[in-house]
């Protein structure tokens, strides 16, 4: 399906008490995939007690995108739909093998990246989200890690060599070529720079 070269998406983007600060990995994920298709984005701020807003398009979690009447939710669902439904622009994956190599790279980034991140940085996330949101992150990630916030803040530290030991293979790739994919970025590489654009 080719679809119109005007088109606008909508995205219900994580933002933190200051409606310019957006710091979700999977939002940044998705925001990159759009700009890849050459897309218009319009970003609508969200915050994790605005649950309802996007409840009504089937989602518990951003980021949620609007295009064209279909709402589609998660960041590997988002890239999996803009590939298909925008075949005529630049392509996200490079092809099949493509698509499947980046979902790995994504869930690695997932399974690897994030956790040592979120360590890294939940005392700065705390601090930065909105009031009314603090109750909730308190108490989904003390529940996660099986700690207080505060002794996770503490131990923040403890994350960071786990940290650079993660990130070897990629600078062992990107001493070998310009992109996790090759000569140009591609969905592979917005999924590893979402965890930084969490850090920065």
């Amino acid at each position: 399906m080719t679809a119109s070269s005007n088109a606008t998406v909508q995205m219900y983007d994580l933002a933190g008490s200051d409606e310019s600060l957006r710091f979700s990995p999977f939002c940044w994920r998705a925001r990159f995939a759009v700009a890849h298709k050459r897309l218009a984005l319009d970003t609508i701020p969200w915050r994790y007690t605005d649950k309802a807003r996007i409840a009504v398009h089937g989602a518990d979690r951003v980021p949620v995108i609007l295009d064209r009447g279909t709402a589609i939710a998660d960041s590997w669902r988002i890239a999996d739909y803009l590939e298909d439904t925008y075949p005529d622009r630049p392509s996200l994956f490079g092809g099949s093998a493509g698509r499947g190599l980046a979902r790995a790279i994504s869930n690695w980034a997932d399974l690897v990246l994030h956790p040592l991140v979120l360590r890294m940085k939940i005392g700065d996330v705390y601090a930065t989200i909105h009031e009314r949101d603090r109750d909730y992150f308190r108490q989904s990630r003390e529940a996660r890690f099986g700690r207080t916030l505060e002794q996770l803040t503490a131990e923040a530290h403890a994350a960071v060599e786990p940290f650079h030991n993660a990130l070897e293979p990629l600078r062992r790739t990107l001493e070998q070529q310009a992109f996790l994919s090759g000569q140009e970025p591609l969905y592979a590489d917005y999924a590893v720079c979402g965890a930084f654009q969490w850090i920065s």
